[in-house]
């Protein structure tokens, strides 16, 4: 045997699965196709934000929570539909989902602080859902920011498994792909696979895809923690769902390059039953980055619920296509529009009082000062007077902004971004004048105006998030921005079918002896525990618990 256990990926819930086994005296292989510049995976990218129930942050914010209400929401938001039959494609994915609320109102907290991960006073309000009670949606803000962004969470345990390389424990095999499971007796015992060429490229830049040799690892067990199908836009096409109209002629990427979805097909080819495919999670308000890491570099704005969102023809869309509000809902909208299934793209549009404010970017490179520790820049950006750094350098060097003083030049910059003139300077200044005819009263019949007042009564949107309603065209307010929105591809919602042990199933519904599965690889636990919907701030959660418990179901196991 090579090792105890062969974990088949270098991101977060590997990572954590590993610290379990470490801690319990097993011999961890990480097998990862890139080079050791990118342990940690998507996690280090991330803004980090992690979904917690009931904890004194939210507290301190008079927000009252309860594992009672998350879980209506989560179920609102999950919609599962598919538990009938001999193997309901839904049937562990609901466990999941329950046992993952069960953790983040019970005991994540603490089992977070004791890996060393602390918190900013930030708690955010996303995802804030279609307008149901019962329906998709965190009914109360949840999104609670880490010191360090995404590298805050996952470097402790990248920390931890370098710290077990040193003293033999754990074994990295990096440039090493994994084409195949071996087999014995119908028992998962290794992998076998390709040994790329060196590549010195930096974290998350693409890397060669040369091979120069091959190799062969056995282990007692073998978990999958590869991650989803964003990187490859091919995979996100042909699993694409009809429920959401077409797929753009053009997206951009949120993850890197190497998130290939490739490891998912081997498993199906192998017999491992995957499930719920046809479900991921792609953002509308993507933005190209002017700084790019790897191909087609996209950052997704995190947007507060004042910016006016216009489709590729100019309307206002109508809710549930407001800022921060239903992200699948809105990519429904704007893709099963018939008229607009020809366009990638819709606008937002607002001005300098509201993106010193209400705009944030995802990404831990976005957000120096989180990222960076340091409360009192942390302090001077979100509430001085002047934009945070990286959204003032979207904004000036960013490809889909537009900046005027005249709402006129700013429709005629907006028509220079596409190829050819689709906007009408009437018919948006029409819609922008009648929005801001409902500021002038604390009550309004336009329901997104209604919405920002209903943000500031939390305090923490009052204070960080959330600019008191104004005109949107108030001169004291300027200059005008737009925003070229694309849709950015993350997520994936399905993925490889486990049961509440990590043990991932064969097309039978039978665990395949020595097979795990963690992380987006496995739908974040039981093959969609996001159900249709994520309530965010579940994604890094979701690789902390299934990586978890893996490590913790292998320990007893072994």
């Amino acid at each position: 045997m090579d090792a105890d256990v062969i974990i088949i990926g270098g991101g977060l819930a590997g990572l954590v699965a590993c610290g379990e086994l470490v801690r319990a005296g097993r011999r961890v292989a990480i097998v990862e196709q890139e080079n050791e510049a990118n342990l940690g995976g998507q996690a280090f990218w991330s803004l980090g934000g992690l979904f917690l129930v009931d904890t004194p942050m939210q507290r301190r914010l008079g927000v009252r929570d309860s594992f009672d209400l998350a879980w209506q929401d989560w179920q609102g938001s999950a919609q599962w539909d598919r538990l009938t039959g001999l193997l309901p494609d839904d049937g562990w994915a609901q466990q999941w989902g329950r046992a993952y609320v069960e953790f983040a109102a019970g005991e994540k907290r603490s089992w977070l602080r004791e890996q060393g991960i602390r918190f900013t006073p930030l708690v955010g309000w996303a995802e804030r859902g279609d307008g149901r009670a019962g329906g998709h949606g965190n009914s109360v803000p949840r999104f609670h920011v880490p010191w360090g962004t995404g590298t805050g969470v996952s470097e402790p345990f990248a920390d931890k498994a370098r710290a077990a390389a040193s003293d033999g424990s754990v074994r990295f095999h990096f440039r090493h792909r994994v084409d195949g499971l071996t087999y014995d007796g119908g028992t998962v015992t290794g992998v076998r696979g390709s040994i790329l060429a060196p590549d010195a490229s930096p974290r998350g830049a693409a890397s060669n895809r040369d091979v120069v040799g091959g190799f062969e690892l056995r282990a007692q067990a073998v978990v999958i923690a590869s991650g989803g199908i964003g990187g490859n836009h091919e995979l996100v096409r042909r699993w694409w769902p009809e429920r959401l109209g077409t797929p753009p002629d053009t997206m951009v990427t949120g993850v890197p390059e190497h998130v290939d979805g490739r490891m998912l097909d081997i498993a199906d080819a192998a017999g491992v039953r995957l499930v719920n495919r046809d479900r991921m999670w792609h953002y509308t308000e993507g933005i190209r980055n002017w700084n790019p890491v790897w191909p087609g570099h996209a950052i997704r704005i995190l947007p507060g619920p004042s910016s006016l969102w216009f489709d590729a023809l100019g309307r206002r869309l109508p809710a549930p296509g407001l800022p921060g509000y239903d992200t699948l809902g809105t990519l429904r909208l704007l893709r099963t529009t018939p008229d607009l299934q020809g366009h990638s793209h819709s606008w937002f549009i607002l001005n300098q009082r509201l993106i010193r404010k209400e705009f944030a970017l995802s990404g831990s490179e976005q957000n120096p000062d989180i990222t960076g520790r340091d409360l009192k820049l942390l302090l001077r950006s979100r509430l001085g007077k002047g934009a945070p750094g990286p959204i003032e350098a979207f904004k000036q060097h960013g490809a889909d902004f537009v900046v005027a003083h005249s709402l006129e030049d700013l429709v005629r910059g907006m028509n220079g971004l596409t190829a050819e003139a689709l906007l009408d300077y009437g018919q948006l200044r029409r819609q922008i004048e009648e929005r801001d005819a409902e500021i002038r009263n604390p009550y309004s019949k336009d329901i997104q105006v209604a919405g920002i007042r209903n943000s500031r009564r939390f305090l923490g949107d009052r204070l960080f998030r959330t600019v008191k309603p104004h005109r949107i065209l108030d001169p004291a307010a300027g200059p005008l921005i737009a925003v070229k929105l694309h849709v950015v591809t993350r997520k994936s919602l399905g993925g490889i079918q486990t049961d509440l042990a990590g043990r991932a199933l064969g097309q039978d519904g039978a665990p395949v002896p020595g097979l795990y599965a963690a992380g987006e690889a496995a739908g974040f636990g039981g093959g969609g525990a996001h159900g249709y919907n994520a309530l965010e701030g579940t994604f890094l959660g979701g690789c902390l618990f299934t990586g978890l418990t893996v490590g913790r179901s292998l320990v007893r196991s072994l």
